[in-house]
């Protein structure tokens, strides 16, 4: 990306993400990375990195564990292993095999469904390959610590076992030395100590012409004399011949390894690569998990598109401070690619442009970058900025001509893949001649098709804004009650500076601010009134859109819940029909089980009797009662549904009910434990217990 001016980076702070990212890095080359950030113009470059860093931040939020353990700068070793006769010592080779030990880990990660489930991340291993002879090799020779094995070579292990012979002769005479020193009182409280690699006997300086032997030393007090005794000298050389034995086998078995792992010097460059590359992308996603940076679309053309796009740094100082930060919802697209903002200082105007500044480097740095997934955000080749007083002292320029200056080189070069953004546009000048020259600018950046920011206080630049295709405004919104910035962005209308309201609410004295009004041009001051009533009644309208939409969303919220609850209903109603049902067939198929049974005897019964018309009445009874039970419990229904059962006794002129037919009649006559009843034309003699009192009930009214 081209960048203009030089210092660009530091007046958007890129250099501090970059800090940050620095310090989430654990490998040389990480780090590395991250301090020289490249900013990709290439959407399969960018769109690679930012799915890399996406990746890992989902494994990082899943609480998965991805096996990139290893840290240690071993370049200058794996290059010393490129250089014929060259060695490398026991516990280099240590974080070598640590190294493809960790490469070994990542590979078998990546199985068929991490490959398909972390595609971006699996192509850092693309195109090279795990070699297990390298561990195989390394084991062969040393063992856990990085010592040479006994068994690496015939020849070392013969040494090693003449070498251990000989230290244990050597101890045992030794031993006898000095005992027999200690019985004559010669030996010090030391007794015994090592000089030159050679074992010595500790002696009082008094005696040490007693002891036959050779003198190594005397300690600083010259109380006590260091002596190689006679008897152990022979054996101090063998052991001493011995080791040197063993230190030139050591190296030789060490070279000789060496060599035959100087063939994947390449493929463990590729490794300590791999390692690092994935430290980095770790690095990237540790940051968007700081800053709670998100995967936005991206489009192959220059175009932003942000949704809830928050300064990153100072998300980051809010969150550690407690305090709440506003985000920017904004969009240029081809039909309007400059936005006008305008509004009091302090406002907030200077750190919307760095937040959408900031955020376009980081996106084609491949760092995911806090904004709302439903964003999209384009690819600029260019970015040019210009904020703050930049008058140039050597070439002694005034602020104005260093302005123009930088002006002309924004006009010179942009076009339509550039992305500008101009703090106070004019300004530094005759308020009414810089006005001009900031209009004539800014159509030249509009026929250029570039995308860009500019900010003012100028009332002619929020007019041609407002009649110039391509050139849009906004305001940050400001509290006038309480003479605060809201620090929040509105796009589509002009905002006032609040000169006057300020200057009220601090307390200037009132004729000095009512002569200040008589200077201003009428129509002036009428529009900066406008502007300032416009916006606080757009304010009050969005606080009130803020309610409404609370309330339909509390309305859904009830209306999914009463939902639930009549679903929850209707599944219990369903079920409760689907018990009866199943009850009434269990009952049915009871019957026909009991029927198939019955009928079955009566087969057996009519086989085996003579008195066949006996079989036939069983059969009759079978077949006919159960038509007549239903007959009567379809009429008992009939019955029950007009009249009502009394607990009172039966008396001339009561109403009953019949217990085995449900007829229903009027008792004309007692006698004795028997009653007449009237059943419709017909009276019946009716034993008293087969009745029972009852009343009609009344009828249901019809609906007219």
């Amino acid at each position: 990306m081209r960048l203009y001016p030089e210092s660009a980076l530091s007046q958007l702070e890129f250099d501090k993400v970059k800090n940050l990212l620095k310090e989430h890095a654990r490998t040389e080359y990480g780090k590395n990375k991250a301090a020289e950030l490249r900013i990709h113009t290439r959407k399969e470059y960018i769109q690679l990195e930012l799915q890399q860093s996406h990746e890992y931040k989902l494994i990082l939020q899943q609480g998965q564990y991805f096996p990139n353990d290893f840290s240690h700068n071993i370049s200058r070793d794996i290059k010393l292993l490129s250089i014929p006769g060259a060695m490398l010592g026991g516990e280099q080779w240590l974080p070598v095999r640590r190294l493809a030990e960790n490469t070994s880990n990542i590979f078998r990660w990546f199985d068929a469904e991490r490959r398909e489930a972390f595609p971006a991340l699996a192509k850092v291993i693309e195109g090279s390959y795990y070699e297990k002879n390298i561990i195989a090799l390394i084991d062969e020779v040393l063992d856990e610590s990085g010592n040479v094995k006994d068994n690496a070579s015939e020849a070392l292990q013969k040494i090693r076992m003449s070498l251990f012979r000989k230290r244990n002769e050597l101890r045992r005479v030794f031993e006898r030395v000095v005992a027999k020193l200690n019985k004559a009182g010669y030996s010090a409280d030391i007794e015994e100590s090592f000089s030159n690699g050679r074992r010595v006997v500790a002696v009082f300086s008094e005696h040490k012409r007693q002891v036959k032997g050779i003198l190594h030393g005397e300690s600083d007090s010259r109380k006590t004399a260091f002596i190689e005794p006679e008897e152990t000298i022979d054996l101090n050389n063998d052991v001493f011949a011995l080791e040197h034995e063993e230190s030139r086998e050591v190296q030789r078995i060490l070279r000789e390894l060496t060599a035959r792992i100087s063939v994947y010097a390449s493929l463990l460059k590729q490794y300590l690569d791999i390692a690092g590359e994935y430290d980095f992308i770790h690095a990237k996603a540790k940051l968007a998990l700081d800053m709670n940076g998100q995967l936005p679309e991206l489009a192959d053309r220059a175009h932003v598109e942000l949704v809830d796009a928050y300064h990153p740094l100072l998300l980051l100082y809010n969150k550690t401070a407690g305090k709440k930060t506003i985000p920017v919802t904004l969009t240029l697209d081809d039909k309007n690619r400059i936005l006008v903002i305008s509004g009091p200082n302090a406002g907030g105007k200077t750190v919307t442009m760095k937040t959408i500044g900031l955020n376009q480097l980081m996106l084609q740095s491949g760092l995911l970058v806090p904004v709302s997934p439903l964003s999209q955000m384009g690819i600029f080749k260019q970015l040019f900025i210009h904020i703050g007083d930049t008058q140039n002292l050597e070439f002694e320029l005034s602020t104005y001509s260093s302005h123009l200056l930088h002006m002309k080189y924004f006009i010179e070069t942009a076009n339509g893949k550039t992305l500008f953004f101009i703090d106070e546009l004019g300004s530094g000048s005759d308020p009414n001649l810089g006005g001009a020259f900031a209009e004539v600018i800014m159509e030249e950046l509009s026929r250029r098709h570039s995308f860009g920011i500019v900010t003012t206080h100028y009332l002619n630049l929020k007019v041609m804004a407002n009649h110039t295709q391509g050139i849009i405004n906004g305001a940050m919104q400001f509290d006038e009650v309480h003479l605060q910035p809201m620090y929040k962005l509105i796009v589509g209308k002009p905002g006032s500076s609040y000169t006057f309201a300020i200057a009220e609410r601090i307390g200037l004295p009132q004729h000095l601010i009512n002569r200040a009004r008589k200077l201003v041009d009428d129509d002036h001051f009428k529009l900066d009134r406008l502007l300032n009533s416009t916006e606080q009644d757009l304010q009050q309208l969005q606080k009130e859109k803020k309610e409404l939409a609370k309330l339909v969303k509390e309305n859904e919220k009830l209306k999914k819940e009463m939902e639930i609850v009549l679903d929850r209903e209707r599944h219990r109603q369903q079920v409760e029909l689907l018990k009866q049902q199943n009850r009434i067939a269990e009952e049915r198929l009871a019957y026909l089980k009991d029927m198939e049974r019955k009928l079955k005897q009566v087969v057996l019964d009519w086989k085996k009797t003579e008195d066949k018309q006996q079989v036939i009445k069983n059969l009759k009874d079978l077949l006919f009662k159960r038509k007549e039970e239903i007959v009567v419990n379809k009429l008992a229904k009939k019955v029950d549904q007009k009249y009502k059962e009394l607990n009172q006794a039966i008396e001339v002129g009561s109403l009953v009910k019949l217990k085995k037919n449900y007829q229903v009649g009027e008792v004309k006559e007692i006698r004795g434990k028997r009653a007449i009843v009237q059943i419709g034309l017909l009276p019946m003699n009716v034993d008293i217990a087969d009745l029972i009192s009852v009343e009609k009930l009344p009828e249901p009214q019809k609906e007219k």
